[in-house]
């Protein structure tokens, strides 16, 4: 084995996974009103408001799909009897509909970007170095879930997903994800560069999405004109 191998796929998934946790504690401590999209809406809206669902809904469902396909094992697919020429023709369908959408919607928002003089003045340095990584990213995989999915030439269940699990126990399996095709191990590098982005570029919003909303109970209020009528018998609660 490779001194290059182990540190690839050995020692640098541990050393991105220390860059994004201390990173994003740093940004949080240190820059926790900047923890926002820096929002362009009032920019230009038409094109944001096409791109921007179709981007963050896709991107959804390619993490998921990742979730999936990276945490349950074969012999889980196996035990519920569920046949792998199903499985390869979901991964393609379910997977190539939300990486179309996930790269069709950064598509849209980098041609706004670009052509939109008040949007392209926002974009910092940060975002021209994150932009042609997250669309490299998104590229690969999708190439790697078309073209593996279509003709079935490797099981990245049986390779990648298995380096992926060992991480998790401190025992990298190393040669599993060397033996992997290239433009498996070129997704997995680059997706390991987002994450060590991450936490010093936009994509730090996603930390500060307003889930709290989902769970928020009704604001119960009175109207003026409500509170006013009471004495006359016509108020109440709305």
């Amino acid at each position: 084995m490779k001194h290059l191998q182990i540190a690839l796929w050995g020692v640098l998934p541990y050393l991105v996974l220390v860059l994004f946790v201390a990173g994003s504690a740093w940004r949080y401590r240190y820059d926790r009103f900047g923890l926002t999209t820096r929002s362009t809406q009032l920019h230009e809206s038409r094109l944001l408001g096409v791109g921007g669902p179709v981007f963050h809904f896709g991107l959804l469902f390619v993490v998921a799909g990742h979730v999936v396909g990276m945490l349950v094992p074969e012999s889980v697919t196996n035990a519920l009897r569920l046949p792998e020429s199903v499985y390869r023709e979901n991964a393609l369908v379910a997977g190539g509909a939300a990486g179309l959408a996930a790269v069709a919607g950064l598509g849209i928002l980098l041609w706004r970007r670009l052509r939109v003089p008040a949007v392209r003045r926002t974009t910092s340095r940060g975002d021209r170095l994150l932009y042609p990584v997250l669309a490299t990213v998104l590229l690969a995989g999708l190439w790697t879930t078309l073209a593996g999915a279509a003709t079935g030439s490797y099981d990245y269940r049986l390779g990648v997903s298995v380096w992926f699990r060992s991480l998790f126990v401190l025992d990298p399996d190393v040669p599993a994800m060397a033996h992997a095709p290239f433009v498996f191990q070129f997704h997995t590098a680059l997706g390991m560069l987002l994450f060590a982005l991450w936490p010093f570029s936009r994509l730090v919003h996603a930390f500060a999405a307003p889930l709290g909303y989902l769970v928020r109970p009704y604001i119960v209020y009175r109207s003026r004109g409500a509170s006013a009528g009471v004495g006359a018998g016509r108020g109440g609660a709305r």
